[in-house]
């Protein structure tokens, strides 16, 4: 399993999905990022560790300091249904391990439009550009956590 290893990103969606497959290991998800910055690891750091955004490290520090451990509780599931489920995070993650052109695109490099493009023809899911740039940047920062 070398750090640029075919199989690598799938894995790595894989321990992403057991991670959130309950309130408990989300819970100790938290708990670990806390952990790495009370040593001392800067947020945007643990974050591309750990596959989540700088902001949101940020934000579970302040839950703990202003409630403590009791903060880092999950109170309810917010935010908007997921669009892409598992599976088709994994045809994503095995298309961007080659270049467009060799999934059937004309572009020579990945982008937030041909991600768009590739991602509507694929998995019938349209999605703006910018959210398909932030996967891009998603997907990237996880290829290139040891």
């Amino acid at each position: 399993m070398g750090k640029t290893g075919k199989w690598e990103a799938s894995i790595i969606l894989a321990i992403r999905k057991e991670i959130n497959r309950s309130r408990d290991s989300r819970y100790d998800h938290r708990l670990h990022a806390l952990l790495l910055v009370a040593q001392g690891m800067r947020c945007s750091i643990v974050a591309r560790y750990l596959g989540d955004a700088p902001r949101t490290i940020q934000y579970w520090i302040r839950l703990y300091e202003s409630q403590g451990i009791k903060g880092m509780e999950e109170s309810g599931r917010k935010g908007r249904p997921v669009r892409l489920s598992s599976q088709y995070l994994s045809v994503i993650a095995e298309a961007l391990e080659k270049s467009p052109q060799e999934s059937g695109l004309s572009s020579p490099r990945w982008n937030g439009k041909v991600l768009a493009e590739f991602i509507l023809s694929r998995c019938h899911v349209s999605l703006s550009i910018r959210q398909c740039q932030r996967l891009l940047r998603q997907f990237e920062n996880r290829s290139q956590t040891p």
